[in-house]
């Protein structure tokens, strides 16, 4: 990558105004790094590991991490990208917990992932452990219904839940394939246990399968039988997982009313892990690769109301100018988790690779790998 061009993308991320023109606590603007020559030791750091290493960098991330980043994707493209770079020695993965544990079930056993933050996770894919999902399992089985149920689950999801899946006959999906998924699970089944967003599960299962919100039930892993009489489980065609991402989950009708108040003509473009609700009422609803192809494809002077994680929408923003692109939500700041991965961490865990210290190495246990790696590439299969 050229200098202006990383002066380029490392400028995009400055003076953002998308939060302060609304005069909310968060102006959405970060901090400069404390030490003003990180940006040329990342640079040296990038240039000394060449092509042993590889960055992927997801679109929720900081731009100070995004200039660095070989591949900018969502978190299936990046998985895809380490595992086609089979020459890539190091993979840094600046993204979440989850995304790494894919990359290293995807690569190769001579390859390294390397999450610069540890404490890099998130909520969703913890509001289902193994444990939670094994007891309601079981619960199935004992209800006599788990031998005609498949399971899916989100790509946002642990390496252990990943393994589950492939284990017992179901497999994984993306936002933007979750309905080809979804269809392929009825052909081998009768219904569908959705892990771990119960919005993606539900807003596919209604308004691209044509089911109703009554053939959907939530399954509640802090309650006996998830909250469920075993009525409501043999009638349901979905068991959602009672899960949802903290940032999407937010975004509310009421947000759309009021921005198409203030913007007449304004068009929203929302993820579907959004409720179900707002998704209902949105003009256009796409995967986070799909929402910036939108923006890309839109037309100069077209007015837009994103709801998706903050870093992106102001991004969009700074490479689109002459369109008017607005946060939905005015009170929701960054991915708390997403924005773990800044310049420092990645700076530190770049030099303490070329002082001979391989540090935050994921590494997913060799039997969960081998399922997970079943689960996903069943998804890869798909149609």
């Amino acid at each position: 990558m050229s200098r202006t061009r990383l002066s380029e993308l490392l400028l995009l991320g400055q003076g953002s105004d998308l939060q302060s023109e609304r005069g909310v606590s968060c102006t959405g603007e970060l901090p400069e790094p404390s030490d003003p020559k990180l940006v040329e030791r990342a640079i040296a750091a990038r240039a000394a590991l060449g092509d042993r290493a590889m960055i992927l960098g997801h679109h929720y991330q900081r731009d100070e991490v995004i200039a660095f980043a070989d591949i900018t994707g969502d978190s299936f493209k990046l998985a895809q990208a380490a595992e086609a770079n089979s020459s890539a020695e190091f993979i840094f993965f600046c993204g979440v917990h989850f995304m790494a544990e894919s990359a290293d079930v995807l690569t190769s056993k001579d390859q390294k992932v390397i999450l610069p933050d540890l404490a890099a996770g998130c909520s969703m894919a913890d509001m289902a452990s193994a444990k939670q999902v094994d007891d309601c399992w079981s619960a199935l089985e004992k209800m006599g219904v788990a031998a005609k149920t498949i399971p899916i689950t989100y790509m946002n999801s642990s390496a252990a839940i990943k393994s589950f899946t492939g284990k017992n006959g179901g497999a994984v999906c993306t936002s933007s394939n979750a309905t080809r998924a979804m269809n392929w699970a009825f052909e081998q089944g009768e219904k569908i246990l959705f892990l771990p967003d119960q919005h993606l599960g539900r807003n596919t299962a209604v308004l691209n399968l044509g089911l109703s919100l009554d053939d959907c039930v939530l399954w509640n892993p802090w309650k006996p039988n998830g909250g469920l009489t075993e009525v409501q489980i043999a009638q349901a065609k979905v068991i959602l997982w009672r899960g949802h991402c903290s940032v999407h989950g937010r975004f509310t009708l009421e947000n759309i009313t009021a921005m198409r108040e203030k913007l007449p003509g304004v068009k929203i473009l929302v993820h579907p892990e959004c409720q179900h609700e707002v998704v209902s009422n949105a003009d256009v609803v796409g995967s986070t690769e799909m929402i910036i192809k939108t923006i890309e494809n839109s037309q100069i002077g077209s007015k837009w109301a994103i709801g998706t994680e903050l870093n992106l929408v102001a991004r969009l923003a700074k490479r689109f100018p002459d369109r008017e692109i607005h946060f939905l939500d005015k009170t929701v700041c960054y991915c708390s988790t997403m924005n773990r991965i800044d310049l420092p961490h990645l700076v530190w865990a770049m030099e303490s690779l070329i002082e001979g210290r391989l540090v935050n190495q994921i590494s997913v246990d060799t039997e969960v790998a081998k399922y997970a790696k079943v689960a996903l590439e069943r998804m890869l299969a798909l149609p």
